[in-house]
């Protein structure tokens, strides 16, 4: 491996682990919101904060569309999916499952329908077979996940 794709990949997991850090650090903010306020006040604010933000970014920046194509329909349920999220996540933080649980098991659901979705060739994704290697990670996380729970350090 050449060492322009050694520290290519070394930046795409530095990048994809730091967005774990920067999701736990949403949830947390967004639960307080909600203990705060409500839970549709947890979804908004943050949504609201995110498009001036994403808008700022857009006037400065000026990116060129990657392409002239009409994405397919489904694409725009994430904004959907991420304000259901938003509120799921901020209800559950504030319960006995607390911050860690919250995310383990959003990381466990994660893995599953991740696996599912390749497994189907959902939203276009090129079909592929789960290997023994995902089946065994994925029991990790989901050991990981109830341990974490069941067994974790409550006071």
């Amino acid at each position: 491996m050449s060492d322009l794709a050694r520290s290519t990949q070394f930046f795409h997991f530095t990048a994809a682990f730091g967005a774990g850090g920067l999701l736990t650090l949403m949830v947390l903010c967004n639960g307080t919101l909600a203990a705060r306020g409500s839970l549709f006040f947890a979804s908004w604010i943050p949504h609201l904060t995110g498009s001036i933000v994403a808008l700022f970014l857009l006037l400065i920046l000026r990116p060129k569309r990657a392409a002239r194509v009409r994405p397919p329909l489904w694409v725009y349920l994430g904004g959907i999916s991420g304000g259901v999220t938003v509120m799921l996540t901020s209800a559950t933080m504030n319960t006995a499952l607390a911050l860690s649980g919250t995310i383990a098991l959003g990381l466990a659901g994660q893995v599953v329908f991740s696996l599912f979705a390749d497994m189907q060739g959902l939203f276009g994704l090129p079909k592929r077979s789960p290997t023994p290697r995902d089946y065994m990670s994925m029991m990790f996380i989901l050991a990981g996940s109830l341990i974490l729970i069941f067994l974790g350090g409550g006071a």
